[in-house]
């Protein structure tokens, strides 16, 4: 189930638009700020939090995918967060701390993943197929062996004397700490000790080829993890690499829903199928040509649906099981065929009769005909609420009543 915590602080809906968030997290602030209302100091930092998240893209994508563990494990280049947000939560509040609010104690951090979509077919996905991607990563620099300058003993920040965070006042009797703007974890490398290959940030970036094995019966949507193959950074944990598998069109089959086995098509036939049989084939995933037949001794009506046992999708990791093959038939008519008086009485003659119909008498018995419907086509403006407007009503601008042009 999906992490909604952060969403229900702001109280928006977790697809809610960058200016929803801002709009929910500006009202929030101005009824929950110390400064007015001291009591809902605890409430303000967890709005606070919230909205770091969602407003940021790339942690709100992490906090979507992996909930507030995965913004923990993947902090990435937010290294001074964890430090800072564990002193804004410290006090308890709703999460009692950001421990307690992360789902347990302190752990180590890890990078964040790299998240990769990989366009299959349904081709793919019934047979089995393997790929190779080549993706792009972050890895500690090798010359200085993740240190970022050449000596390998970089300077204490003088700024905020090593610590990575600075404190300011907040409020009239609370202090926060912030993410020092001027160092890197506490750390300040001289421009003239900076490595030359990373320029000081302590990683580059790299190639990496992976293998990804589609297996069959995997679905739209599917995660496929490499546990360690993604980012790595100072003092983490490297990250994982996600593909996450999205289904092209086919232009014959779809699923019927997006984790389903069954498969669904449509076919069109004639009015003498429907009513006489036909045979048809489909040439199926496997390369297998399906002959599908229907015995005259039944009729197949328009919009009508017939299955096929066991020709759906295969199951995942129990491929020898398969869903169903749903086929959605269209019938078609012959546009000039009952033009043709002959036919239409030879036709008839085949046909059950028609019921018997009693032409019914008076003098309120009116024949209309039956035109095609399109509609499209602008309505009519002779209703008869229209047609009889009285002359009182003319010309003085009563709603849906318009004067008729001489």
């Amino acid at each position: 189930m999906a992490d909604t915590k952060l969403y229900d602080i702001l109280g928006v809906r977790s697809n809610a638009s960058d200016g929803e968030i801002k709009k929910a997290y500006h009202k929030l602030a101005k009824e929950c700020h110390p400064d007015k209302n001291p009591s809902a100091g605890e409430k303000f930092k967890e709005i606070s939090y919230a909205y770091d998240v969602l407003s940021d893209s790339s942690k709100r994508s992490i906090y979507d995918q992996y909930g507030i563990k995965g913004l923990q494990e993947g902090a990435g280049s937010h290294a001074a967060s964890h430090d800072f947000f564990s002193q804004v939560f410290g006090g308890g509040g709703l999460f009692g701390g950001l421990d307690d609010f992360l789902g347990g104690r302190s752990r180590s951090r890890k990078a964040e993943p790299v998240v990769h979509n990989l366009k299959v077919s349904l081709e793919d996905l019934y047979n089995g197929k393997t790929s190779k991607l080549q993706l792009m990563r972050l890895i500690l620099c090798k010359p200085c062996k993740g240190s970022g300058s050449k000596t390998g003993q970089p300077s204490t920040c003088p700024s905020c004397r090593g610590r990575g965070y600075k404190v300011f006042p907040f409020g009239n009797s609370q202090r926060i700490q912030m993410q020092c703007d001027e160092c890197v974890n506490g750390e300040v490398i001289r421009k003239e000790d900076q490595c030359t290959s990373c320029k000081g940030h302590k990683i580059i970036e790299e190639p990496k080829i992976i293998e990804v094995h589609v297996d069959k019966g995997m679905t739209e949507n599917q995660k496929i993890y490499f546990k360690g193959e993604g980012n790595q950074g100072p003092d983490q944990e490297p990250g994982d690499v996600v593909i996450v598998l999205k289904v092209k069109p086919h232009e014959t089959f779809k699923l019927k829903f997006r984790d389903s086995t069954d498969l669904c098509m449509e076919h069109s036939i004639t009015i003498t199928e429907a009513l006489c049989g036909f045979s048809f084939s489909v040439k199926h995933l496997d390369g297998r040509v399906l002959h599908i037949k229907q015995p005259s001794d039944s009729v197949v009506k328009p919009g009508e649906t017939r299955v096929v046992v066991g020709e759906g999708m295969p199951q995942y990791r129990n491929p020898y099981e398969k869903g169903n093959l749903i086929i959605s038939f269209n019938v078609t008519f012959p546009e000039n065929y009952f033009a043709d008086e002959a036919k239409l009485k030879t036709l008839e003659s085949l046909l059950p009769p028609r019921p018997a119909f009693k032409m019914p008498t008076g003098e309120n018995v009116e024949e209309v005909n039956l035109q095609d419907y399109d509609p499209h086509q602008q309505k009519s403006h002779s209703s008869r609420g229209e047609a009889y407007a009285s002359d009182d009503e003319e010309g003085h601008g009563h709603p849906g009543v318009q004067c008729a042009q001489q």
